[in-house]
């Protein structure tokens, strides 16, 4: 278990006060990426192979949005290690230690030389502390629209260098705040789930579509035509 504080700030909160969905999953990200420093055994296994973890899937529920002024705490923990994946829950709690947001999520270790994928050895994976996993809903983790629903297509989103975080892409929770900039006014997810299929370098231009159904919004996010991120909004 890993964990940091923050303080809902006037930066991180919408019209009404309340903290912004994309701040949120920033906290969360900040907090599962901060965990390596807790896990000496798996931070020299990304170094000794020059790797990264990549984010391929993630899925988030939305108990309660925080307020203005909020104390919170943001808790990772790793509740699986197969192969070249892990798999995480990061919750953030409010003061009285009751959930805000609680996430799942797959990761996947990857050689930043190659590109190909870097398993964890037996020996790496039996000294570090895995924990069960939370009680929260675990969704199928490919993001597949409804079939029988035509795409609207939304103005491109050209990415700027603010979108692009260490690994020399589009950080993941930027997807996220692109994708609520098209959703239909007045649309409150109280569920996420995000499929991270290819990374998108500076200078791309993303090309949005979105598929609106009464309880859902999937958004789609392609660059040449091939198909990067995949999100589906639901309330």
């Amino acid at each position: 278990m890993f964990a940091i504080g923050q303080t809902v700030t006037p930066s991180k909160t919408d019209s009404e006060g309340r903290l912004k969905l994309f701040c949120a999953l920033q906290l969360m990200q900040d907090c599962s990426e901060m965990w390596k420093d807790s896990e000496p055994a798996f931070q020299k296994l990304l170094l000794d192979n020059h790797a990264a973890q990549l984010l391929n899937f993630r899925q988030v529920e939305v108990l309660r949005v925080p307020q203005l002024g909020e104390q919170l705490t943001c808790r990772t923990s790793v509740y699986g290690v197969q192969g070249a994946f892990g798999y995480r829950n990061t919750a953030i709690y409010d003061e009285q230690e009751q959930p805000c947001y609680r996430c799942w999520c797959i990761g996947a270790f990857v050689s930043a030389e190659s590109g190909r994928l870097v398993r964890t050895p037996p020996n790496v994976a039996e000294r570090m502390k895995i924990e069960p996993p939370l009680p929260m809903e675990y969704g199928e983790r490919k993001v597949i629209p409804p079939a029988d629903c035509a795409e609207q297509p939304m103005p491109p989103i050209p990415v700027q260098r603010n979108d692009i975080d260490y690994n020399r892409h589009v950080n993941n929770a930027h997807y996220i705040r692109m994708a609520m900039e098209l959703l239909p006014e007045g649309f409150e997810p109280t569920n996420l789930r995000v499929e991270y299929k290819r990374p998108v370098a500076l200078g791309a231009t993303i090309e949005p579509a979105i598929i609106p159904t009464p309880d859902a919004v999937w958004v789609l996010m392609r660059v040449a035509g091939t198909l990067c991120c995949a999100m589906e909004f639901r309330r």
